[in-house]
This record gives structure tokens, C-alpha cells and sequence, in this order.
């Protein structure tokens, strides 16, 4: 498990053979060293379930329905269009194999978590990595340009990577407010610095949008509200003293682009011609192609390539899975929120509030990214969520135990 948290991010991605499709935009098959890991893993874990009967395949949890109910509608709806002629070759099947990936991820970590000190190790890893994945940013910087993680090949993905700082932000900041000692607080805090800088080096105006709203759900959400609040307001008042100006030419260039084919306007305003694509791709799907294809879709990978979520599972699996979609994803945030409203324990608070607000975050990023079929921000995503899941669970049998020595 320690060698997986390490391959999310760290692991080198190879090219094995081309794939059909437009929505693959031509690229081939990517396979990483982790793909290779979960499938040695998940192997292991059969065997030992098969052997130990009594352990069971998968653990109960809130998610196995949802998650159960979306991956049939995406393979039923990949088949059919396959047998259409809109999914090319395996694409589409190669691509639900990735989404069962991840949850397979969800699945072997619910099963192999047992108590506190399992999950706090876990997490410390996590944070290890993150840190050396800011570090080989942070070095990228002088080189000019956008940063983006390591082993990405040729063209890297800053968008991919901003969406990882900032889920791996929250969770820093709401350990930061409620668990460790002082040493423990500054370490969280120094991450915090380095995954700051790094996130802006990216570039990455979708993961600077998601940022706004986790902050305001770190503020809601959390118990030390002016903690976060005089900071917060000291930094909106100096940033525009403090960044670079690379990064206010950025952040403005949504609407200052000069004026090139495939611009649109709104409220008067000219939109750039990558955010114009994504509010097109919009409009597309829900006025004009997903009429053809309500109930399943187009398949996976049988719509052309979009780089939004929302209206890709639209497109791809139609009204049906896109409602599991949105089920799995309240049943994600309200078992999420029960951990949190249910915990006194520091490292479980904490956990569950950056969990929370990254959540918050990352429903934000997918409005101008694939967030959730990332491979390098889902497999941390579903190991994180399999950690908040079984909280309670953990909470429960430390409570039976204590009430077994006291008797």
C-alpha cells in the first residue's frame, strides 16, 4: 500500500499501442508502473479473500452501491455503442477498465484499514509525496513556463497537477487546524507554503478557481472560523502586491486574450478561446447532441474529446449515468460531512475537514477538467475517501475496545 501512495504520483507512464477514438484524441494506450502495482495487489487481495473466506470480497461501505450502479451504466453503455459503431476498437473498454481502477484503489483500502495508527501513517506518506512533488515543481520554475508532475512525459498536464495541490492543500490545512503538536503544525504548515508556490507555478486557472471555493468551505465548515479568516483577508489584500505578474497576466487572460477565431462573447466581455471550448462543449451536449442519445449516451470515449466533466458523463452515458454520477457524489459529500460532525478525534477531524473542503474543490475543478477520470488526482481522491469512509467504523471498534477493558 506504502508503494502505491507512492506510485500515484510518482510513477513513470509508458505508451504501449495506439488507441480509436476521437475522445482519446489520438493518443495511445498509457499505462503506468501503478496500473502493473493495483493489478499485483488486487490479485493478492482476491486470493486472500478467497482463503479467508470470512473477510469478504468487499467490505460494506455507503459507496458500493453508487459506485456499483455507475460502472454497470458506463460498460452497458460503452457496449452499445460499440455495437453502434461509436466507440472505436477497445477504447471505450480500456477507459471503463480505468474508472474500475480506482475504485478498486477505494475497494483494497476500506479492506485493509483497521485502526488510527494504519490511517495516520497512510496520510504521513501521502504528505511525503506531496512534498517531493512540489520540490521537482518548484525546480521546473527557472526553466519558465508551467510547471506540471513528474514523469508526464513530453507535454506535461498543469491542469492535472494543480488539481492534486489542491485537493492535497485542503487536507493539509485542515490538519493544520486541529491535529499535531507544535513541530507537527509547522511541518504542516511549511507543505503548505511549498504546495502554495507550486500551485501557482502551475498556471492552472481551473485549479486557481477551486481554490475560492474550498477556502470558503474551510471557513464554513470548520470550528476556528477567524483562524482562517485574518490570514485569508491579509493574503486577498497583498496578492496583488506579491504575485508574479505572469501569473496576473494569466489570471486575466480569460478576458484579454486578443481576438482570435472561436471566441465568444459574454455580458459583452470576450472569452478565451480555451474557456470558449469548455462553455461550447456546454451548450453542445445539452442543446443539441445529448437529444440524440438521452437514456446511455454515446458511450465512453464515443462523444468527441471534452475537457469538462459534467457534460462528458452526459455525453457519455446519457441522463442514466449521469444521475448515478451525481449519486455517487452526494453520497460521497453526506458521509463525508457525517465523519466530520461525528469525530472528536483531532486526526480524524482534521482528516475529514480537509476531505470535505477538497471535496468542495474538486467538483469546482471539474467544470473546466476530466477531474474525476485523472489518474493522478483520482487515486489519491479514492484513497483519501476510502480513509474518511471507514472513520466511523474504526470510531466505532476503538469505542467497543475501550468499553471491553473497563468491564
Amino acid at each position: 500500500m506504502y508503494v502505491l501512495i507512492v506510485s500515484m504520483l510518482l510513477s513513470p507512464e509508458f505508451v504501449v499501442g495506439g488507441i480509436a477514438g476521437k475522445a482519446a484524441l489520438g493518443r495511445g494506450i498509457t499505462l503506468r508502473f501503478d496500473d502493473i502495482l493495483l493489478v499485483i495487489i488486487g490479485f493478492s487481495w482476491f486470493l486472500k479473500t478467497a482463503i479467508k473466506k470470512e473477510l469478504g470480497l468487499f467490505l460494506k461501505t455507503p459507496l458500493n452501491r453508487p459506485i456499483a450502479y455507475y460502472l454497470v451504466v458506463c460498460l452497458v453503455a460503452t457496449l452499445f455503442g460499440f455495437m453502434m459503431g461509436r466507440v472505436k476498437g477497445l477504447t471505450g473498454f480500456f477507459f471503463v477498465f480505468k474508472y474500475f481502477e480506482y475504485f478498486i484503489v477505494y475497494f483494497m483500502v476500506v479492506n485493509h484499514i483497521r485502526d488510527k495508527k494504519q490511517v495516520e501513517r497512510f496520510v504521513m506518506a501521502m504528505l511525503i509525496v506531496c512534498l517531493v512533488v512540489c520540490l521537482i515543481a518548484i525546480s521546473q520554475i527557472p526553466a519558465g513556463g508551467r510547471v506540471s508532475a513528474p514523469f508526464e512525459g513530453e507535454v506535461g498536464e498543469p491542469n492535472t497537477l494543480g488539481g492534486y495541490l489542491v485537493l492535497m492543500l485542503s487536507i493539509t490545512l485542515g490538519l493544520l487546524l486541529t491535529y499535531g503538536s507544535k513541530k507537527q503544525k509547522g511541518l504542516f504548515a511549511a507543505l503548505t507554503v511549498f504546495i502554495v508556490i507550486s500551485l501557482i507555478a502551475t498556471l492552472s486557472r481551473s485549479s486557481w478557481l477551486a481554490v475560492g471555493p474550498m477556502l470558503l468551505a474551510l471557513v464554513y465548515f470548520s470550528k476556528r472560523k477567524m483562524v482562517i479568516l485574518v490570514p485569508l483577508i491579509v493574503i486577498i489584500v497583498l496578492s496583488p502586491f506579491i504575485l508574479p505578474s505572469g501569473v496576473k497576466e494569466r489570471a486575466l487572460f480569460t478576458f484579454a486574450q486578443p481576438q482570435e477565431r472561436g471566441q465568444i462573447e459574454v455580458g459583452g466581455l470576450r472569452i478565451d478561446t480555451s474557456a470558449s471550448a469548455r462553455l461550447n462543449a456546454w451548450k453542445n451536449v445539452l442543446t443539441k447532441d445529448l437529444i440524440k442519445h438521452p437514456v446511455l449516451g454515446y458511450g465512453v470515449t464515443g462523444y468527441h474529446f471534452l475537457d469538462a466533466q459534467y457534460p462528458r458523463v452526459l455525453a457519455e452515458t446519457g441522463l442514466v449515468g449521469f444521475a448515478f454520477f451525481i449519486w455517487l457524489l452526494i453520497t460521497i459529500f453526506r458521509n463525508a460531512l457525517y465523519a466530520y460532525q461525528n469525530t472528536s478525534d483531532p486526526l480524524f477531524s482534521g482528516l475529514s475537514l480537509g476531505y470535505l473542503t477538497g471535496f468542495v474543490a474538486m467538483l469546482v475543478h471539474a467544470i473546466g477538467a476530466n477531474t474525476f477520470i485523472i489518474v493522478r488526482i483520482m487515486e489519491p481522491f479514492w484513497f483519501l475517501t476510502a480513509i474518511i469512509m471507514i472513520i466511523p467504523t474504526i470510531e466505532a471498534g476503538e469505542v467497543k475496545a475501550d468499553m471491553l477493558v473497563k468491564s
